[in-house]
C-alpha cells in the first residue's frame, strides 16, 4: 500500500496551460466518438468516493478546475453534474458520452484531490488493514465507518436501483463497502509516481482500438 510521495511527473504546476495539463494524460484511441459507459461509470465513482471523504467536495473540485485552468471544460456545478451524469448507473443518466478531453479533466481533478487528501486516505486504508488483522468489523473504526456510511448513502441516493448491478450493491452492505474501499485504493494509487497515468489507462482496459 506504500506509494511514493514524488508527484512532479503526475501533477504539473497550476500555472501551466490547460493543454499542457491535459497532456499529462496520454490520448487513447477509442473505437467510438466518446468514452464507453464503463469508463464514465468508473470516473464518476472515483468522484463519489471523494465526496464521501470530505464535505464540500464539489466546491473543492470546482476550485481545482479553476486553479488548473480547466474551468472552460468544467464551468460550474451544473456542468460538473452533467458530466457526471454520463454514468449509466445514475438515476439522472443523460445518455451523453464524455469526450476524451472531458474525461481527462475529471480524472486530473480526482488526482489533485487525492493528493490533497493523501494522509486521510492512507489512514483509512491502514485502519481497514488493522481491523481485518484483528478480525473485527471494519465499521467498528469510527473514521472508516464514517467514510463507508457516507459512500453508501451517496450511492443509494444517486444510483438507479433498477440497474441489476446497482441493485446488487444496494442489497449487500458488504459489497458496497468493498466497492468504497477499492475506490479508496485507486485514489491512493493516483498519488504515487505516474499513478494517475496508470489509473487513466486502467479506465480503458479492453477498450483501446
Amino acid at each position: 500500500m506504500s506509494q511514493s510521495a514524488s508527484l512532479e511527473s503526475d501533477f504539473p504546476a497550476p500555472a501551466e496551460t490547460t493543454a499542457s495539463i491535459l497532456n499529462t494524460l496520454p490520448d487513447i484511441s477509442l473505437p467510438s466518438k466518446g468514452c464507453s459507459p464503463r469508463t464514465q461509470q468508473q470516473i464518476d465513482l472515483l468522484l463519489l468516493a471523494l465526496e464521501a471523504l470530505e464535505l464540500g467536495a464539489s466546491e473543492q473540485m470546482l476550485a481545482i478546475a479553476k486553479q488548473l485552468n480547466v474551468d472552460s471544460i468544467i464551468k460550474n456545478r451544473v456542468s460538473l453534474w452533467r458530466l457526471r451524469c454520463s454514468n449509466p448507473w445514475r438515476r439522472s443518466y443523460t445518455r451523453e458520452d464524455l469526450t476524451l478531453i472531458q474525461a481527462k479533466a475529471l480524472v486530473i481533478i480526482a488526482g489533485y484531490r487525492a493528493k490533497d487528501l493523501m494522509v486521510n486516505i492512507r489512514q483509512l486504508l491502514l485502519a481497514e488493514q488493522q481491523m481485518r488483522e484483528k478480525n473485527l468489523p471494519i465499521d467498528n473504526h469510527f473514521r472508516l465507518s464514517e467514510y463507508l456510511e457516507r459512500f453508501r448513502a451517496h450511492f443509494r441516493s444517486r444510483m438507479n436501483s433498477r440497474r441489476a448491478k446497482v441493485s446488487a450493491y444496494i442489497a449487500s452492505e458488504e459489497q458496497l463497502n468493498e466497492l468504497a474501499l477499492s475506490l479508496l485504493n485507486k485514489l491512493l494509487f493516483c498519488t504515487g509516481t505516474r499513478g494517475i497515468q496508470r489509473v487513466w489507462f486502467s479506465l480503458f482496459d479492453g477498450e483501446v482500438a
